[in-house]
């Protein structure tokens, strides 16, 4: 047996490799995937679409806020990989009962980063890791190098519609603005607050980026949201791109730079 301290602070203790694992999140079980750990993981949620094979293969286990309890115990995991801000604590502190439960808590690169080292070290994929997140620092030190001569560009990134939401200064979402070459104007608020129109016009945002997900954004809500926000370019944005702090960051970088040249081609 081997102990782990999650990123809240959690100590739990689980085999020295685990054979049963049950991925409560989207983009740590795409991680997952991306380490080899294809024999091992057995559940995941009605949200984690990547990879397709697992997708359509693995046994569904509710959706991150609501957990089928009994199919994941009907699993027998002998590790639980959750997120404190994606599951909910009371679902999770249940299953933490009867399970080892370690869980991320990421609002930076920085986070991410300690997060998939963290899990190959749990995993017993600790190489697979390291180069992992070797890629991923070379492609976001050429992002930076890309971003060397701009100054950022101010935008409200909108993750939901009726009513407006968007993403506060200490969220991931936020931390991957920065790295994409956007100021958000938002930066001074917390989490994903409810915004107005009113609210978003008096922060003269020069962009208005509109997330795919968790509200799914639209070619139609181009329109729309230009004649609401004259003044600003609308452009619809991959979210996952933005908020996925597991594997898919490798591609992110490239994707924030094709989005931020097509920003600029509006200008």
């Amino acid at each position: 047996m081997k102990t782990f301290t999650d990123q809240t602070g959690k100590v739990i203790t689980i085999p020295e490799s685990p054979q049963r694992i049950v991925s409560l999140v989207p983009s740590q079980t795409e991680l997952l995937a991306d380490l080899g750990l294809d024999e091992t993981v057995l559940g995941i949620t009605k949200f984690c679409v990547h990879p397709d094979g697992w997708f359509r293969t693995k046994t569904r286990i509710g959706g991150t806020k609501k957990l089928n309890l009994d199919v994941i115990r009907s699993l027998h995991p002998d590790l639980i990989i959750a997120n404190k801000e994606e599951n909910e604590k009371s679902q999770v502190e249940i299953l933490a009962q009867e399970f080892p439960v370690w869980t991320s808590d990421i609002s930076t690169l920085s986070g991410a980063r300690e997060m998939i080292n963290a899990i190959g070290e749990l995993t017993n994929r600790r190489q697979q890791a390291k180069e992992l997140i070797r890629k991923i620092d070379i492609e976001f030190e050429d992002l930076t190098s890309f971003h060397h001569y701009s100054l950022p560009v101010r935008a409200a990134y909108l993750i939901w519609n009726k009513p407006f939401m968007t993403a506060g200064g200490d969220t991931f979402i936020s931390s991957m603005m920065d790295c994409a070459g956007f100021k958000n104007v938002f930066e001074d608020l917390k989490r994903y607050p409810e915004v107005t129109a009113a609210m978003i016009l008096e922060r003269h945002p020069e962009v208005i980026i509109l997330s795919s997900e968790p509200y799914p954004f639209k070619e139609k809500h181009l329109e729309e949201f230009s004649r609401t926000f004259e003044g600003s370019s609308v452009v619809l944005a991959d979210g996952e791109m933005f908020s996925w702090y597991g594997s898919r960051l490798q591609h992110a970088p490239a994707y924030f730079r094709k989005l931020f040249e097509q920003i600029q081609s509006y200008s």
